[in-house]
């Protein structure tokens, strides 16, 4: 069954869901953030073909070449938890604009390296790498910003949108990288003009966010969380999430055995095809123009099929290009292929991507796109590495004919997660009709409002279950569990009286009183429905009693 999204989130005007696609950039806003984003990822985009080409003229070596993949792509892999957390905690726009400007200062550096020739093929990956940290600790805030700016209804049109700016320059900015790169007589002194228009186009990024009048969609009024403690939090969210978990799952697989085609298309172009820089960045438009195509057209698809079907259409036609680059050395069917390709790309990550956005709320949505960016790059890195290292010790058909035989052989499993199925869960924040209780002061003089020492916390919820409710109370309650430890809890258990089976009691522990207070403010609509399901099968003539318990520490007399 396609996803259904609720008619819920930020009232913004002007935004009405239209069959074409494109309400999102009636918004100003989004349309201001959506124009700089293309010019930016259009420098990216000239950047990445002339880098892995500037690799080429400097080594012969396929693992080498293939590591600027993982340059690329490795940073996401160590610091998306990171980025995440960062994300939900500080405030998005400056954070943004600060991680922009160490892009620009990065791939500014390696410009100036590369006009004076102090550039070797390790140098180079070191760059690229210290460029990527910049990307990777901005993407996940970049992205949860889109709630922000459009309404929860626009967001599967708004990603598909994102996907298009990209995918956009994309198909420009290979073709442009390489043209730029064969146009100098000297290699060095064409990459080094790109890397410098790509530090120029972060400006336009960084200008629209410094006019940015940011208003948070969700702001706690408790004091915010450590570091640390947030990725915990993050890390158990995606735990306790049967979705997020499958777009996890799938995204990795897909990026895994995909990426054998970005890590060895230069490979392909250089020593198979024997083309140029030029050729090269054909090859790789040519993907970007599939993506294009996938990208705008992928609104009316997703209302046609569901999203399992888009994503097993897609893996099978990857396998089918994978097996062109190995073995049919033909420039134009090759061309053909990627542009096909891009779209089945496309297709598939935005899809994902759309899952992700809608699974979780807006408390942990950096985090939770933290999670999915440094899967997403893992699958790359990764697979860049295998795939770089195979054809460097066997050979580059080989390495791609074993990238496509992992595809299907893959497929029959990972089809077993889901994606978008059901109803979109109704993510507003839940209004409580009473306030929090307010712990008083223990015997040993601790000071009630030390909320960070006072713990851990234990609730207590006892019910009356009679015995016609009772299997509907049990299957209730256990989906009552994922929402408390997703939302903060580090112990949970149901338990029977047994000498009174109608009697049970729900305990769960949080680390903090604190901890606790944010469960109770990161409680949505859907969770509410799901406590109120459980409650309504019990039966008293009092609801459900609840106590909340405090650790009781040792108290200590030195003077005695």
């Amino acid at each position: 069954m396609p996803f259904e999204t609720p008619n819920t989130g930020p009232a913004t005007a002007g935004a009405a869901p239209t069959p074409s696609g494109f309400a999102p950039l009636r918004i100003p806003l989004f349309r201001d953030r959506w124009i700089a984003s293309t010019i930016s990822s259009v420098g990216t985009w000239m950047q990445d073909t002339a880098g892995t080409w500037f690799m080429t003229s400097l080594t012969t070596s396929p693992l080498l070449i293939a590591l600027m993949q993982t340059a690329a792509s490795l940073p996401v892999l160590i610091l998306g938890l990171l980025a995440g957390a960062t994300a939900d905690i500080f405030d998005r726009r400056k954070l943004l604009i600060f991680w922009q400007a160490w892009m620009l200062g990065s791939v500014g550096v390696l410009a100036v390296l590369t006009f004076l020739g102090y550039v070797s093929p390790w140098t180079l990956l070191a760059l690229t790498f210290m460029l990527n940290i910049g990307s990777a600790m901005n993407n996940p805030a970049w992205q949860a910003i889109v709630p922000e700016l459009v309404p929860r209804e626009l967001i599967p049109d708004t990603v598909s949108l994102n996907s298009a700016s990209n995918n956009l320059a994309r198909a420009v900015g290979p073709a442009l990288g390489g043209f730029m790169v064969a146009a100098f007589k000297h290699i060095d002194t064409g990459a080094g003009s790109v890397f410098l228009l790509n530090a120029v186009s972060y400006a336009a990024v960084i200008w629209v966010l410094v006019n940015w009048k940011r208003i948070p969609l969700f702001k706690s009024t408790l004091p915010s969380e450590r570091i640390a403690a947030s990725i915990r939090s993050g890390l158990r969210y995606v735990r306790y999430s049967p979705e997020l978990q499958s777009a996890l799952v799938r995204t990795f697989t897909f990026t895994f055995f995909l990426s054998a085609i970005w890590a060895l298309l230069a490979v392909v172009a250089s020593h198979v095809l024997h083309q140029g820089a030029l050729g090269y960045g054909i090859l790789n438009g040519s993907l970007g123009v599939g993506a294009l195509v996938g990208a705008t057209t992928l609104p009316r698809i997703r209302r046609r099929f569901s999203a399992d079907r888009i994503i097993v259409a897609a893996t099978l036609y990857n396998v089918v290009t994978l097996l062109i680059l190995a073995f049919a050395h033909i420039p134009w069917l090759i061309i053909v292929a990627l542009i096909f390709s891009g779209f089945a790309w496309t297709s598939t990550l935005s899809t994902l991507n759309t899952s992700v956005q809608l699974a979780v709320p807006a408390w942990v949505q950096a985090r939770a796109l933290g999670t999915y960016l440094m899967t997403f790059q893992g699958g790359m890195a990764l697979g860049s590495v295998l795939w770089g290292a195979l054809a460097e010790h066997t050979s580059t058909p080989i390495s791609l004919a074993t990238a496509a035989a992992g595809l299907v052989i893959t497929l029959p499993i990972v089809s077993r997660f889901h994606i978008l199925q059901g109803p979109a869960p109704d993510h507003t924040p839940y209004q409580w009709k009473r306030p929090a209780p307010i712990p008083v002061p223990s015997m040993d003089s601790e000071p009630a409002d030390d909320l960070d020492s006072a713990g851990p916390v234990r609730i207590s919820i006892d019910y009356n279950i009679p015995a016609e409710n009772y299997a509907e109370f049990t299957h209730a309650i256990h989906e009552l569990r994922g929402v408390r430890l997703r939302d903060g809890a580090i112990r949970w258990g149901i338990y029977r009286e047994a000498t009174n089976p109608e009697h049970l009691n729900e305990t769960f522990v949080m680390e903090s009183w604190l901890d606790y207070l944010r469960s109770r403010e990161r409680v949505t609509a859907a969770d509410e429905a799901i406590r109120d399901r459980v409650r309504s099968l019990h039966r008293g003539p009092e609801s459900p009693r609840t106590t909340h318990q405090i650790y009781a520490k040792e108290i200590t007399h030195p003077n005695e």
